[in-house]
């Protein structure tokens, strides 16, 4: 049955639907694994990936559907609520379903965002769990990543302190002779907290560290997170962990993991990171959770090994990309599937009439603030004129050779109008369309989407990729803003470029992927320019290399790695009942 998500908070359901979810015994039978093919950690488990890749190597892989959303306001629209709702509306069917989410950042779930577990009846449980670091990924992230500071850190303070010989007798360390000026990485921690981004270490004595400027980024912004994404197993996992750069030598040469010899305990703190923990909606639908949200300068992308085994399992699976798809779908079709060879059936892509009027020309939406009478009231003319958005993403996705179904995801103030005049425009633009209502009604809200989506699934695509590896950097990069952004070429910074010119030169980065680094929030490079912008050019930065991940990353305006926490955050709504010990107030 369905809740009523009109008076029942998201805690509150999950907590109702918390009272039935399955042991983790009876997921091993429902799912037909084996008993050491579960790991169970109190009322949840993690997914033995490598037992049962190995056992089910053989079999066929189920349908494989990606879901993206047009470009959003910053209240989100609906991704994870539409994966969930998708998943309830196959499982209605009678289907064998499941997916794959991303795990939800300690910096959001306690500032605005919130959880990024869906919503109402489409919502993933334990919602506690989940929201509130699970079996603890982040944790032996931060872990991870940190230790690798701490090796640095520590082999520059030992280097100032002792000659050549003091050094080699001392603490059997050759001298990395690292510049102190140029140290890449910094600290990270797992929540919103502007006051670190920039910081001054090592005050005091000569024991006390060494001295110089450092940072903090939000720890699902750590490179790590982007290699947990694209690893295919723990041996991909343990040979990228050595070449991670931390910094550079006086010469210019790259100080990496391996010169510090500390790749094999950053691995050993990740060892379990690997395994997927299993959740499920609150109809019961199982659902992976597995990497990290950050998809401006990360992958974002929930993770190849969960599609791996998901697609083995389910016959359906579905898989979540981070933000709209000029970003999440972009970094999904042209680097994680190349990474995976996976060939994915289908498109979601979410769409709400609320972003659409944003595009329109609605006035400003912001987060905490209630929305203006436009957004809440039938404006046909409004909402039309922000339609171009969404058949821009439309038109993505159909160059990939992906089959696109548009998903609108329904509002109780949208009107019949409305609805009919977004339908009608995403099958003029070659799209499938459907309304679901799966917030409100859960799995029989999704029904028309499921259905839609399964006959998507029948129809042979002709996925390609946007370019060739072989392509260079900077070609590469203008045909992700020509063709996935909308602008007319690109405008590179002359330190940019000259970076840009040497990378290519240097065959060690030919098989490095193309990662677009830009906000979220608009098509271009700018979070104020709103709806499908035309005569523009997209100015790139810097370039940032991840050496692990193998990632090279043109950045296109200003985006930080350690988000801020707003002067309203959802921690002051965040309690504990003191008698039950049950957390209350998470969205």
């Amino acid at each position: 049955m369905a809740y009523d998500a009109t008076k029942m908070k998201d805690w509150e359901i999950s907590e109702a639907a918390e009272a039935n979810m399955p042991t983790p015994d009876e997921w091993r039978e429902r799912l037909n694994l084996k008993k050491d093919e579960i790991i169970p950690f109190g009322r949840l488990c993690r997914l033995d990936f490598m037992k049962i890749i190995e056992r089910l190597k053989d079999k066929p892989d189920g349908k494989y559907i990606e879901v993206t959303a047009i470009t959003p306001t910053p209240l989100g629209e609906g991704k994870s609520t539409t994966a969930m709702g998708l998943l309830e509306g196959l499982g209605k069917r009678g289907e064998n379903a499941g997916g794959c989410i991303r795990q939800p950042s300690g910096g959001p779930t306690m500032n605005i965002k919130g959880t990024a577990a869906g919503g109402g009846n489409a919502l993933l449980i334990p919602l506690t769990e989940f929201s509130m670091g699970l079996t603890g990924d982040i944790n032996d992230i931060t872990n991870a990543h940190n230790l690798a500071m701490i090796a640095l850190t520590a082999r520059m303070q030992h280097e100032r302190n002792y000659n050549d010989e003091q050094l080699a007798r001392l603490t059997k360390m050759r001298r990395l002779d690292i510049d102190p000026t140029r140290v890449e990485m910094g600290w990270v921690m797992d929540f919103c907290a502007q006051s670190l981004r920039n910081i001054i270490i090592g005050i005091g004595g000569r024991m006390d560290g060494f001295t110089m400027q450092s940072k903090f980024g939000i720890t699902v912004s750590s490179e790590l997170m982007a290699m947990l994404s694209i690893v295919r197993d723990l041996a991909d996992l343990r040979e990228r962990m050595d070449n991670v750069t931390l910094a550079f030598d006086k010469k210019g040469n790259p100080v990496t993991t391996g010169d510090l010899e500390v790749g094999g305990a950053m691995t050993a703190w990740m060892r379990n990171t690997i395994n997927p923990t299993l959740c499920c909606t609150v109809e019961y639908q199982p659902c992976m959770v597995h990497a990290g949200p950050f998809a401006n300068i990360a992958v974002g992308q929930s993770s190849i090994i969960a599609d791996r085994i998901g697609l083995k399992m389910f016959d359906y699976h579905v898989t979540e990309s981070g933000f709209a798809a000029d970003i999440g779908f972009e970094k999904f079709w042209n680097v994680k599937c190349r990474l995976s060879g996976l060939k994915p059936h289908v498109s979601v892509l979410t769409t709400t009439i609320r972003a659409l009027k944003m595009h329109g020309g609605g006035p400003r939406v912001v987060a905490g603030v209630p929305l203006p009478d436009s957004y809440t009231k039938e404006d046909l003319g409004l909402l039309e004129k922000g339609i171009p958005n969404m058949v821009h993403h439309i038109n993505v996705i159909r160059t990939s050779g992906i089959n696109p179904v548009v998903c609108i995801n329904c509002f109780h103030t949208d009107t019949k109008a409305e609805i009919a005049m977004v339908r009608k425009a995403a099958e003029e633009a070659g799209a499938r369309c459907a309304v679901a209502t799966h917030w409100a009604d859960g799995g029989d809200g999704a029904l028309e989407l499921a259905d839609v989506v399964k006959e998507a699934c029948k129809e042979t695509n002709e996925f390609k990729f946007l370019y060739p590896l072989e392509m260079k950097l900077r070609e590469r990069v203008d045909n992700i803003a020509k063709v996935v952004y909308g602008a007319d070429g690109v405008a590179w910074s002359p330190d940019a470029e000259a970076k840009a010119k040497s990378l290519e030169n240097d065959a060690k980065y030919d098989d490095y992927a193309t990662m677009m680094v830009k906000t979220h929030l608009s098509l271009t490079h700018d979070p104020a320019i709103k709806g499908t912008p035309k005569g523009w050019a997209l100015p790139i930065r810097d370039v940032l290399i991840y050496s692990g991940s193998k990632f090279l990353c043109p950045c296109a305006g200003a985006i930080s790695l350690m988000p801020g926490t707003s002067s309203d955050p959802a921690f002051r709504k965040v309690d504990v009942d003191t008698k039950t010990g049950k957390v209350e107030g998470l969205f």
